[in-house]
C-alpha cells in the first residue's frame, strides 16, 4: 500500500509516498518553506499544496510539531498562538477532502525508527529526540509509544523551554559551531536522562546526519545513536500512522 506521509517543521513542509510494508519512501521528498506567521489557514494551505504535487487520493498521516491529542493542537509550541485548540485533522480534512490522522511529529519519527529503524526490536525506555527548530521527543517502552513526550518544553534558566537554547534552531541563529553548540545539547540530554533515566536515545531531524561533528561532546551514561532513516524518519512516521489512529508499534 502507498501512503502519502506529511512532515511539518518550524522552517519546512514536507512530503513523500511511502510504501506501508517496508517503510521505504518511493519518492523524492517534496518540500515547500513554512508560511509566516504559521497561522492554521496559511499552513494548511501549503499541505493541500503538498497533496496535490503527488495528485494523491487516498489516507493521510501527518507529523505536527507540537502536542496532539485526539487531532486537537493542545499547545502552539512554536507555531502561531491561532493554533492552540484547534482541531487539525478536521482543518486538514476539510481543505483537501482526504482522511488525516495528525500525530505528533517525534512520535512520527519515533514511529518509524522503533518500526523500521535502528529502533527495531529494542526493549526499555527508548527515546527519538528530532534536533530541528524545536527539540521533538518520542518516547517507547518496550515498543509501546507513550504519546506527547514533549521534553524540549523542560524550563532552563531564563528561557521558557529549554529548546529555546539548545535546539538546531538556536545553533543556526547564533552561529554556533558544532563545539559550542554540542555542549548545549548534551546539557539537555544530561536533564532528560535525569529526569526519565532511558535505555537509549536516538537522534533525528536535520543534525543527526552531522552527528560525528558533534558526538565527542555528548558525556551523558546512556547510548546515544543517530537514527538511520535521519530526517525521512517523519515522513515515514506519520505515513504509516495513517493506518492507525492511535498508533502502536
Amino acid at each position: 500500500m502507498t501512503l502519502l506521509g506529511i512532515d511539518v517543521g518550524g522552517s519546512g513542509i514536507k512530503g513523500a509516498l511511502v510504501d506501508a510494508e517496508s517503510g521505504e519512501m518511493l519518492t523524492e521528498r517534496f518540500r515547500i518553506p513554512t508560511p509566516k506567521p504559521r497561522t492554521p489557514e496559511a499552513m494548511a494551505n501549503v499541505i493541500a499544496a503538498i497533496v496535490k504535487h503527488f495528485d494523491y487520493n487516498g489516507k493521510v498521516g501527518c507529523g505536527f510539531p507540537t502536542i496532539i491529542k485526539k487531532g486537537v493542537c493542545k499547545s502552539p509550541g512554536n507555531l502561531d498562538p491561532s493554533w492552540l485548540g484547534v482541531n487539525v485533522e478536521e482543518l486538514l480534512e476539510k481543505k483537501t477532502g482526504l482522511d488525516f490522522t495528525v500525530i505528533n511529529d517525534a512520535d512520527a519519527a519515533g514511529y518509524a525508527t522503533m518500526n523500521y529503524g535502528v529502533g527495531r526490536g529494542k526493549e526499555g525506555l527508548v527515546v527519538m529526540i528530532t534536533i530541528g527548530t524545536g527539540l521533538g521527543s518520542g518516547a517507547f517502552f518496550n515498543g509501546q509509544l507513550i504519546p506527547n513526550f514533549e521534553l524540549g518544553q523542560i524550563p532552563y534558566k531564563k528561557y521558557k523551554k529549554i529548546e529555546l537554547w539548545a535546539a538546531g534552531s538556536a545553533k543556526d541563529r547564533e552561529g554556533l559551531s558544532y563545539k559550542k553548540w554540542g555542549k548545549r545539547f548534551n546539557t539537555f540530554l544530561e536533564y532528560v536522562e535525569l529526569i526519565i533515566s532511558p535505555d537509549l536515545i536516538i537522534l533525528g531531524g536535520g543534525a543527526s546526519k552531522d552527528f560525528k561533528e558533534f558526538k565527542k561532546k555528548i558525556k551523558i551514561e546512556t547510548p546515544v545513536i543517530p537514527a538511520q532513516l535521519e530526517n525521512h524518519a517523519g515522513i515515514i512516521g506519520a505515513a504509516v500512522a495513517s493506518l492507525h489512529k492511535a498508533p502502536k508499534v
